[in-house]
């Protein structure tokens, strides 16, 4: 239906006057942080798989090492030059059948001298090498036994034999722990990763709620329950929050100052309105004069006010910056053709910037160099920032070889239509214009005596452009 308000389900994007996000903050925190503790997770456990497991299978290796050097020390060679045993190996599983641990001896022209354990099976070992260290190794010589196997080459005394001496052993009992391991690895990540995945999320649920207040005290406020967001944040949101008063007083103080401009110039038209109207009514001889003396009282307000307005606008967008020389010498030459027998001159620096709207800047010096060429004696010196050492503010100076004014007149200057010489047309505005709209862009008047020219000086303080911009 046309017309209808947004409500709460509508998407944000989709709402009128709302401008498109990029994504929920809280999405990608959670996402990056699940990314770490799943990579960090996957990478640790595998580290750690490798760790357990390599430990495990070394400590297996290493007590088929000590069976197989027990062996080798009590190996002999009988009288009929085979190999036997000086002594029985104590482990009873190599007199059980099948039992999983196994050894056999084998040498070339020999039969095979080999455990009980093995029954009727034989070792089928690796003889187209000569092993003089252990080698170990898997092996899946037997069905459904896969078996770990160590074997090495050695030349009992007495023989001119090479030896196979080998032991091997069923993987089912490291395979089990490999297993068992695994297991516990697993439980032990999923929770870790469960808990890591909670912690995450309650820490960006628990992070990001000074920003649900903001969001909060934002609605407040456009509700008409506050102006200001007061409430105690974080350090790293409370700039933002300043910011925002900053803004907020900002906005009031323009709705304030728009209410102030329409009451006055409501006020300033008033009086004259009421006199036309009055004499109207009476059907006076007068009325013509009286019209246009009112009018021109009205047309002076309206054009007071609608300068200053001009000035409020433009000041909003906070990017204002000018060049006062090329200001300056464009209202100098449009003041010469008005008054072609006055000289006018220029000196400063060229490169000098004001936080000030150019369009702003020309109604300023338009202003105060028709005034000096107007009241002046046939001579207008202007100084662009004629105190370079101050860093903040910005000094012009117009100055005229007049007649001048005493200092206890100056400050009249600055009513509106308050004017010294009737005897010159004029509104009475210029100076009034000139201090409200300085003023508005942080900036001053003042009114002097010149010291090289001996008539008056303006000095027009105006804020140095913020570099940057």
């Amino acid at each position: 239906m046309a017309g209808r308000a947004p409500d709460d389900t509508t998407p944000m994007a989709l709402q009128p006057g709302v401008a498109h996000h990029t994504g929920s903050l809280q999405r990608r925190m959670l996402l990056i942080a699940f990314g770490w503790i799943s990579i960090l997770l996957l990478g640790g456990g595998i580290a750690l798989d490798r760790t357990l497991t390599g430990l495990v299978t070394r400590n297996f290796d290493e007590q088929l090492g000590y069976m197989l050097t027990a062996m080798v020390t009590t190996a002999e060679i009988g009288p009929d030059g085979e190999v036997f045993f000086n002594r029985s190996l104590g482990d009873q599983r190599f007199q059980e059948p099948n039992s999983g641990l196994y050894w056999q001896i084998s040498g070339q022209g020999h039969e095979d001298f080999a455990s009980r354990s093995l029954w009727d099976r034989t070792l089928k070992l690796t003889g187209d090498h000569v092993d003089t260290q252990p080698h170990i190794y898997d092996s899946k010589q037997f069905d459904g036994e896969p078996m770990r196997l160590i074997e090495r080459s050695v030349i009992l005394p007495g023989s001119s034999t090479l030896w196979q001496f080998s032991v091997a052993a069923s993987r089912g009992e490291i395979d089990a722990q490999i297993r068992r391991i695994r297991s516990i690895l697993i439980w032990s990540f999923l929770v870790l990763g469960i808990g890591l995945v909670a912690m995450a999320s309650l820490q960006t649920y628990y992070g990001l709620s000074p920003l649900r207040r903001v969001r909060r005290a934002i609605a407040q406020m456009r509700e008409g329950g506050v102006s200001r967001v007061d409430e105690p944040l974080p350090l790293e949101v409370q700039p933002l929050v300043l910011e925002l008063n900053a803004l907020i007083d900002h906005s009031i103080r323009q709705a304030e100052e728009a209410r102030t401009h329409a009451g006055n110039l409501a006020h300033a038209l008033k009086t004259p309105l009421t006199v036309v109207m009055n004499a109207a009514t009476a059907r006076s001889d007068d009325l013509a004069d009286t019209v246009i003396r009112e009018a021109t009282v009205m047309r002076r307000q309206v054009d007071h006010h609608l300068a200053r307005a001009r000035a409020v606008g433009r000041r909003a967008t906070g990017m204002a910056r000018a060049k006062v020389w090329d200001s300056a010498d464009a209202v100098q030459r449009a003041v010469e053709r008005l008054y072609p027998k006055v000289r006018f001159d220029i000196d400063g620096n060229r490169d000098a910037q004001v936080g000030i709207e150019r369009q702003d800047l020309d109604e300023i010096l338009g202003n105060l160099i028709e005034n000096a060429a107007k009241y002046g004696g046939g001579s207008v010196f202007i100084t662009v920032d004629g105190n370079p050492a101050d860093p903040a503010f910005c000094e012009i100076w117009v100055e005229d070889d007049g007649m001048g004014i005493p200092e206890d007149a100056r400050e009249r200057l600055f009513t509106r239509g308050a004017r010294l010489d009737t005897g010159k047309p004029g509104t009475g505005l210029g100076l009034a214009i000139v201090r409200d709209v300085a003023e508005l862009y942080g900036g001053s008047i003042g009114i002097s005596e010149s010291e090289d020219l001996g008539g008056l000086q303006a000095t027009l303080s105006l804020p140095r452009a913020k570099p940057g911009k």
